[in-house]
């Protein structure tokens, strides 16, 4: 298995598994994080979430609100320093799209979230 799968794989199971520590192990301390649905949960006023603190809020709240959250990986597309998970969410019966842009050292660093109406 390779690098991208590894990640992936860690990152639903982290997700579905509710371990908020594992969850945050996947990006650096630096991370931006730009979703609608992050968008929704600040009430309108941000759809971006600067920092491991902040992403460790917005994810902690996330998880108490939805504690059977579930994930479903579908699709892992990988680029030099990149790599798009596409999933399905029980929480909305929805299908997502994430793109990780990754340090170095395989943390995400930047992270866009797309959703399919």
């Amino acid at each position: 298995m390779d690098d991208a799968n590894d990640f992936a794989l860690d990152w639903i199971a982290a997700f579905n598994a509710g371990d908020l520590p594992r969850i945050l192990s996947h990006y650096a301390d630096a991370v931006e994080l730009i979703s609608p649905i992050y968008l929704d949960f600040t009430g309108g006023e941000s759809d971006q979430v600067s920092g491991k603190t902040a992403l460790a809020g917005y994810f902690g709240a996330a998880l108490t609100r939805h504690p059977d959250l579930r994930f479903t990986l579908l699709d892992v597309a990988r680029g030099t320093r990149s790599l798009c998970l596409r999933y399905h969410s029980n929480i909305g019966d929805r299908i997502a799209i994430e793109c990780f842009e990754r340090d170095a050292s395989g943390k995400a660093l930047r992270v866009t979230c797309h959703y399919v109406d």
